[in-house]
């Protein structure tokens, strides 16, 4: 008798650990079905994303549209982001530069930290708050309230109209603002010098370019468009796929803003790894 029950505990307790075991894979398995399911989700977007940008009836009026709010309206968040950039810079760095008796190294350090890095990646993170969050909510909204599904009962192409036009007017736009931050971020740095110095504008733009060279420029351009079509690939991508509740409205305009400012820091931090090979 004592054998049996033994050899039933033995086999009891096989079959628990073999339960859990299997639960576990089917748990784990699930998640990583979900996972791809999402991934290849987010190549098939793009991809019609794509085909859809390149159609005979691209939605010229709307793609002006969206630059302009994304554009115009966002000027001035930007204007007063690029000369706070550049003052906190200047204010930061001069009591250092002063210590090594390097102050006429300031305006060309400024410049060249503003328009190489600072300059982008920060526009880039404030765009990603307001126009990506912007761009996830509307659509968020729209699929919410079946406006998105009303369209496609009417023939109209709800990713033709919504989402290329979106993403376009930001991949084009945000160099723009980049390079707008930039100049008001050379603007704020004056200020900053002026603070406890005495530097006429032109002399200190000068000092600033002087510092430049054309290899300066062209990735952080470059870059910027990448950033652009992050931002308004995210932002649109969740909120076309929000969920039907409301709560999914706030919910895809939080993740977008989360995501695009991670990917955004990521394709930075592959633009400095390629810069830094090509100038090597």
């Amino acid at each position: 008798m004592k054998k049996t029950d033994q050899s039933f505990k033995v086999k009891t307790f096989a079959r628990e650990q073999s339960v859990r075991l299997s639960e576990k894979t089917i748990s784990g398995t699930t998640d990583l079905s979900n996972f791809l399911a999402s991934v290849a989700d987010v190549f098939l977007f793009i991809n019609q994303i794509i085909k859809e940008t390149f159609s005979r009836n691209f939605e010229v009026r709307e793609f002006f549209y969206q630059c302009f709010k994304i554009g115009y309206k966002t000027l001035p968040l930007i204007t007063i982001t690029g000369a706070i950039m550049g003052l906190v810079l200047t204010v930061q760095s001069r009591p250092v530069l002063v210590e090594f008796g390097a102050v006429n190294a300031l305006p060309g350090m400024v410049a060249v930290s503003l328009i190489r890095e600072m300059g982008p990646v920060i526009t880039a993170l404030i765009c990603a708050g307001k126009i990506g969050s912007g761009m996830g909510a509307e659509l968020g909204s729209m699929k919410v309230t079946e406006q998105i599904d009303a369209m496609e009962v009417s023939s109209t192409n709800p990713i033709r109209f919504l989402v290329v036009t979106r993403v376009l007017a930001a991949t084009f736009m945000i160099p723009l603002l980049i390079l707008y931050a930039d100049a008001f971020g050379i603007f704020g740095s004056w200020a900053g010098a002026n603070i406890k110095g005495n530097v006429s504008f032109v002399l200190f733009c000068s000092q600033a370019f002087s510092h430049l060279d054309f290899i300066d420029f062209i990735p952080a351009v470059i870059k910027s468009f990448f950033f652009g079509a992050v931002i308004g690939l995210v932002g649109c991508y969740k909120g076309y796929n929000a969920g039907r509740g409301t709560v999914s409205v706030g919910i895809a305009a939080n993740s977008a803003v989360v995501l695009s400012s991670l990917l955004v820091i990521i394709v930075d931090m592959i633009a400095v790894q390629i810069t830094d090979m090509m100038i090597i």
